[in-house]
């Protein structure tokens, strides 16, 4: 039964004096009485320890759910009060989660948990498998220590976050909630977790956007929420990246360019040089190196704008990795055999305009455009000169059997300088497959066939099979024309006349065309040249008369082509007229025709509809007869069935079927049931008299029979027990005296000690006694200083006992006459209302009583009116039969 408390300040008492001896529970449950309570739902100081206190417990306990109930019960209360007092309640409840996570990972040494999701612990397989395999005592020390405290401090912060949504007065809280949140996913490696807090945040920002006219709603469009909000989507990014969730890495940057759209001021230079750089970070992992090329020159573009202090180091350093990300784009776009097939070129623009969206650009980027771009701007003037002609050989010189070694030194720079710069180590397996392609593509220029051996020859930093493979690559992408054989180990290039390459293969060093591409080009030569024949056939002065000719022409159109109109519109007009009075005859004719069909289908309808109705209401009579029938039936029958469901009746009816029933009178059937009553009841009566006679005489009998039994059985006992009493009171006699000699004995001895031990006392008794008195002295006037002390302090905490009473008196005495005034205004509300209702009640009961007097005066009325016309009926009769009887006798006469 719970405990209710008329101040909140002896509920904590209670809970501490639980406390003390150990009683965790019981404690608890007086905090939450006191907290779930409607009568203090009114703010005050002592809220707040109260708050501390029962948080420690749920914690101390695992309780989340009510440290849940109790966080919402207290924001309702000091939401609009103190709230203050929540943001350090919140605080202090995740650190002392916090500090227990921490402590129970120190006492394991399990530094990351092997679950998968904190929500579903106990999963069928992880049952089946502990039940099938070994398990220490370290690792169910870990289950047992570690896991539920994660748990637990997940649960916390998952509950902190809603129970803060959505609320302008706890923001700031709020994310850094959402920040603490990351962390304890990146420490101990919770990627189910982390999604689904990417997922609680995603939704309370829908919620925010959804539900903006509440009083305490976030407003988006507020410069300092924006930039909390960007705050935390970055740490998420930042956090996904580190723990290698793409997917949610991806949808944190859709989330961040969401936030962006909705800002309208421009974002901050520093917060955009950080999305750009971990943006690029997802691109790369995502293998989509377009985009983050396309990244890096925004970032680039970003800080030369912005970044008035640009070091030439650090100027170098970004040119440089601006090129190399330029360079490793693929000079073919990447394309699967399934994305060909299935015809995806739609669905890929759709997925880079999105992609371009979020960096904030117009269109799509391609490779030439960024290469454009790179040199428009100049970008190789800031690169480091080992690098910057890699640049000049891929895409401007032409130059075959150079090309590779000349690469090759640039790739080893790059290697070497791993340690200074790690992130262009991973643009060199790009670099090296362009490099193979463009050497591709050159050799095909320049020899129509070449031996493999001296290909490889040519490319030093690959072995022959992965040259093999990228040739082969280059083949099914449309992007070469080249065929291996290998019984001679050649390659050959453009023997396929047939062959098109394709239409948006890239540009790079061109020498001349392919005889493919002259095959292809054939139609558009021989059109310029068939343009030249038609010049020399037809000269210029054939085309200057034939231009005359059409000017005489149209000069005599232009004579006669008013009255050519006029002629044609006046036979248009007569066609029209001609047209509407045919049409308006038509219509009048079918309105005729139409009304006298109408006319007779209206007949034929009210018929059938006559008919319908008739039938109708013969049904439904029917109908009613057959149901009141059956529901008389049914009655009967269940009324039956009844009574012969009981005893009596069965007795009464059992040789009567229940069709046979139905068709008996009710007074039968009760005149039978009355009979059958009073014959089981005199049959009754005559057992009991029977059975009363024989019990009667059995009882007798047994009594009789036991006498003797009894008598011999007690004297049996009384001799057994005179007999076992003789035996223990000797026993008793001997164990007396042997005790009695030994006592002598131990006095005999220990008399002779009495004088030493007396001796003894006295010494150190009189040694001890100045001691005792010294000390017994001291105590007393430490004793007298705490009396004094506490005197003083005990009227002290009296006197603040009697302002606190005093205050909270006056509170209750306030609060009384408040209830006092509210009563009384609801008392005299209740009152008028009454009265109304009786003043209404009175109206309608002098209404009915005039209305039921006005109908008494009109049956009256009527009773009046008939008996006048039956009496005037019977005057009529006997009128009629005195004319009756004179025409008889007038006529018999």
């Amino acid at each position: 039964m719970p405990a209710y408390f008329q101040r909140p300040e002896n509920a904590l008492k209670r809970a501490n004096e639980f406390l003390e001896v150990g009683k965790k529970q019981p404690a608890l449950d007086v905090l939450y009485d006191v907290i779930k309570s409607k009568k203090h739902r009114t703010w005050q100081k002592i809220h707040e320890p109260i708050m501390l206190k029962y948080l420690e417990l749920c914690v101390d306990l695992r309780k989340s759910h009510l440290a849940k109930e109790g966080l919402y019960q207290y924001k309702n209360i000091c939401q609009q009060v103190n709230i203050k007092s929540l943001e350090d309640v919140v605080r202090a409840y995740l650190k002392l989660a916090e500090e227990k996570t921490e402590a129970a990972k120190g006492e394991s040494q399990q530094m990351v948990l092997d679950i998968e999701d904190l929500d579903n612990i106990q999963t069928p397989e992880s049952v089946l498998l502990s039940a099938v395999s070994g398990e220490d005592t370290q690792d169910r020390t870990d289950r047992l220590l570690l896991t539920p405290w994660v748990k637990f401090l997940w649960e916390s912060y998952r509950q902190c976050l809603d129970l803060l949504r959505n609320n302008s007065k706890v923001e700031r809280l709020y994310h850094d909630i959402a920040q603490q949140a990351f962390k304890f996913c990146l420490q101990y490696t919770r990627k189910a977790e982390f999604r689904k807090l990417c997922d609680n945040l995603r939704m309370h920002l829908g919620q925010i956007q959804r539900h903006h006219n509440q009083s305490t709603a976030i407003n988006l469009n507020n410069p300092e929420s924006q930039s909390m909000h960007l705050e935390t989507r970055l740490v998420q990014l930042d956090s996904a990246i580190s723990m290698e969730l793409w997917q949610e890495a991806f949808k944190a940057v859709e989330d961040i360019h969401g936030l962006f759209s909705l800002s309208k001021k421009p974002p901050k230079p520093q917060l955009m040089s950080n999305y750009y750089n971990k943006v690029s970070t997802v691109f790369w992992k995502s293998g989509n190196a377009l985009f983050h090329a396309s990244t890096l020159h925004r970032l680039y573009h970003l800080s030369r704008e912005m970044r008035k202090n640009l070091s030439p180091e650090e100027m170098q350093r970004m040119s440089t990795r601006v090129l190399l990300a330029t360079l490793s784009i693929p000079i073919t776009p990447e394309r699967t055999d399934i994305a060909r097939l299935l015809d995806m070129d739609g669905i890929i623009v759709e997925k880079h305009r999105r992609l371009a969206t979020l960096l904030g650009l117009q269109a799509p980027p391609t490779r030439q455009s960024l290469i454009n771009d790179m040199v428009r701007f100049n970008v190789m003037q800031y690169a480091v000169p080992d690098v910057k002609e890699v640049f000049n050989w891929l895409e401007v010189d032409f130059h075959p059997l150079k090309l590779c070694g000349r690469v090759t030194k640039v790739l080893n720079w790059v290697r070497d300088q791993s340690e200074k710069e790690p992130d262009l180590l991973h643009y060199v397996p790009h670099l090296q497959n362009n490099t193979i392609l463009r050497l591709l593509q050159q050799v095909a220029q320049i020899y129509q066939s070449i031996e493999f051996t001296r290909l490889v020859s040519l490319v030093p930093f690959v072995d022959p099979f992965q040259l093999e493979r990228a040739i082969v690559d280059a083949a099914r992408h449309c992007d070469l024309q080249v065929r291996i054989d290998h019984s001679s180990r050649n390659l050959s290039f453009g023997s396929d006349l047939n062959y098109s390459p394709r239409e948006d293969s890239p540009v790079g060093p061109y020498l001349q065309p392919m005889p493919s591409e002259q095959i292809r080009s054939q139609l558009t030569a021989m059109s310029a040249a068939l343009a030249k024949a038609i010049q020399v056939v037809k000269p210029a002065h054939l085309l200057s008369e034939k231009e005359e000719q059409h000017q005489q022409a149209v000069s005599a159109y232009l004579k006669n082509s008013r009255k050519e109109h006029q002629r044609i519109l006046a036979r248009r007009q007569t066609i029209e007229e001609r047209k509407e009075r045919l049409e308006s005859l038509n219509v009048q004719r079918e309105k005729e025709e139409m009304e006298l069909r109408e006319a007779e289908l209206q007949k034929v309808r009210k018929a059938e509809e006559e008919r319908l109705r008739q039938e109708a209401q013969e049904r439904e009579k029917e109908r009613l007869m057959q149901e009141h029938e059956n529901i008389k039936r049914r009655h009967v029958r269940e009324r039956l069935e009844q009574i012969k469901k009981t005893e009596l009746g069965a007795k009464a009816f059992k040789d009567i079927d229940i069709e046979d029933l139905e068709e008996l009178d009710p007074d039968f059937i009760m005149a039978k049931q009355v009979e059958q009553l009073e014959k089981e009841k005199r049959e009754l009566q005559e057992r009991l008299k029977n059975q009363e006679k024989k019990i009667d005489f059995y009882e007798r009998a047994k009594r009789l029979e036991e006498i003797p039994l009894l008598k011999q059985s007690f004297e049996e006992q009384r001799i057994k027990d005179m007999e076992l009493w003789e035996l223990q009171e000797e026993e008793r006699i001997t164990n007396m005296k042997v005790e009695r000699e030994m006592a002598l004995e131990h006095k005999n001895r220990m008399s002779r000690m009495m004088t030493d031990r007396e001796l003894f006392l006295e010494k150190l008794m009189a040694s001890r006694r100045t001691v005792y008195e010294e000390k017994l002295k001291n105590f007393q006037d430490k004793l007298d200083e705490e009396r004094h002390v506490r005197l003083d302090e005990r009227k002290r905490e009296r006197k603040e006992e009697r302002r606190k009473v005093y205050y909270i008196e006056k509170e209750e005495e306030a609060q009384r006459q408040e209830e006092e005034k509210i009563t009384k205004e609801r008392e005299e509300r209740e009152r008028t209302e009454r009265e109304k209702r009786e003043a209404e009640e009175r109206e309608y009961q002098e209404k009915l009583r005039k209305l039921e007097e006005i109908e008494k005066k009109r049956r009256q009325r009527e009773l009046e009116i008939e008996e006048r016309e039956r009496r005037k009926e019977e005057e009529r009769k006997v009128n009629d039969d005195q004319m009756r009887r004179k025409d008889l006798n007038r006529w018999s006469d």
